[in-house]
């Protein structure tokens, strides 16, 4: 009896043993493939930061500027000789087809520049199909960049798409063209706070004049560019998503304002995103991307400087038929020539855009594309509405008329 109880606690000890030997390895080849994976994420940031220094030490050697195509990117320099140089970034993540899109759209106007402004994809995330479009390309350089641990949001509710957010658009024509020559403009007058790309009311059945720029004091985002000093300014307290909405806060941009067009030259082809597809018909398919090239190194950009728009804008403004009471869209279609609408305030704001069908919505108190309160869009093209605020009068120093 007692003989076959050792042989019994003996089998156990060896099963014991056999258990606690195979959770061990267990343990280890978990411990192995973490340590793997963070090893791979650590090799794969100091390479990303490795080629990003390698990019600034190239474009940022003297005075520089930063072009954000949201798509991220275009940090600028001027040479011994006065040349532009400038880089394009293409912030990527997982949807391989857009970045393609993204990319061939690029490079179409690019390719004539390409010493002048070399393209770069930065992904963000471990996604093979994007690593592998990016690759194959000759004309551009990848860098990528793994995070080491999950994501975590700052607020609840919020989506982890906008801490790995990526952009796809399509260039117009004369895009390089258009941030060089307002480039100038933002070194002479410190009041801009950036230049944009983008329209918020950019759809075909509210522009119709490529040439024309406005100032605005609400950050339009979706390809833009800010000086050195600005990002110098900005970058220490960037937040980590939703820094579009950070940005168009007083308490960042400081009364500054920003130059936007009238027709768009960006394009946002990303219907399935970090948004899910919000507003997409309604305001980003429309969007209407300018197709002719312009020569703006031959146009005077002068009025769009502070002193100057705000008296430009005003006299613009007073010439303008005023719309009272209700049907403001009906009663506009039936004037000859531009006409203004007043707005009591933001719900009457929202009330009125809503029948001409443009962005109703407010951020920090300001309408979306607003410049001293007033929104102006074509309605239909060429006659300009203006949706003039209660305030707006006072501001731009016009007297009632």
């Amino acid at each position: 009896m007692t003989d076959k109880f050792l042989c019994d606690f003996r089998f156990l000890l060896l099963a014991a043993a056999v258990a606690f030997i195979y959770i061990q390895m267990c343990l280890f080849t978990t411990q192995s493939k973490y340590a793997d994976r963070l090893a791979n994420a650590v090799e794969a940031e100091t390479r990303c930061t490795s080629q990003m220094r390698k990019l600034i030490d190239q474009i940022s050697m003297q005075q520089s500027r930063i072009v954000d195509l949201e798509v991220k990117g275009l940090q600028r320099r001027m040479d011994k000789i006065q040349t532009p140089v400038a880089a394009v970034v293409i912030m990527a993540c997982n949807r391989a087809d857009y970045l393609e899109r993204t990319i061939k759209s690029i490079l179409k106007y690019q390719n004539a520049v390409a010493s002048k402004y070399p393209l770069f994809v930065s992904q963000d995330g471990s996604d093979p199909q994007v690593r592998e479009k990016a690759l194959s390309y000759d004309q551009l350089t990848h860098m990528q960049h793994l995070d080491s641990k999950p994501v975590q949001t700052e607020r609840p509710g919020e989506l982890i798409a906008y801490y790995k957010i990526a952009h796809d658009m399509e260039i117009a024509p004369d895009f390089f063209d258009y941030f060089e020559a307002a480039a100038a403009l933002m070194e002479k007058d410190k009041t801009i706070m950036a230049v944009s790309s983008w329209n918020d009311n950019g759809q075909k059945q509210f522009v119709h004049d490529p040439e024309i720029l406005y100032r605005s004091d609400f950050f339009p985002g979706l390809g833009w560019m800010l000086t050195k000093s600005t990002w110098n300014e900005l970058s220490p307290k960037w937040p980590k998503a939703y820094w579009d909405d950070w940005l168009r806060l007083q308490e960042n941009h400081k009364g500054r304002q920003f130059i936007r067009p009238e027709v768009c030259r960006t394009y946002n082809f990303g219907e399935h995103g970090s948004s899910l597809g919000q507003f997409f018909r309604q305001y980003l398919e429309p969007i209407k991307l300018n197709d002719v090239q312009v020569d703006w190194k031959s146009k005077d950009l002068s009025y769009l400087m502070e002193d100057e728009y705000i008296k430009h804008f005003a006299e613009i403004l007073k010439n303008a038929k005023p719309i009272n009471g209700a049907d403001a869209v009906l009663k506009a279609s039936n004037v000859q020539g531009d006409v203004r609408v007043h707005y009591k305030d933001q719900p009457d704001f929202e009330r009125i855009a809503r029948q001409f069908g443009v962005f109703q919505e407010w951020k920090d108190g300001v309408p979306r594309t607003a410049y001293k309160g007033v929104v102006v869009f074509r309605y239909p093209p060429p006659r300009r509405v203006f949706l003039v605020g209660p305030k707006s009068f006072e501001l731009l120093g016009i007297k009632s008329v």
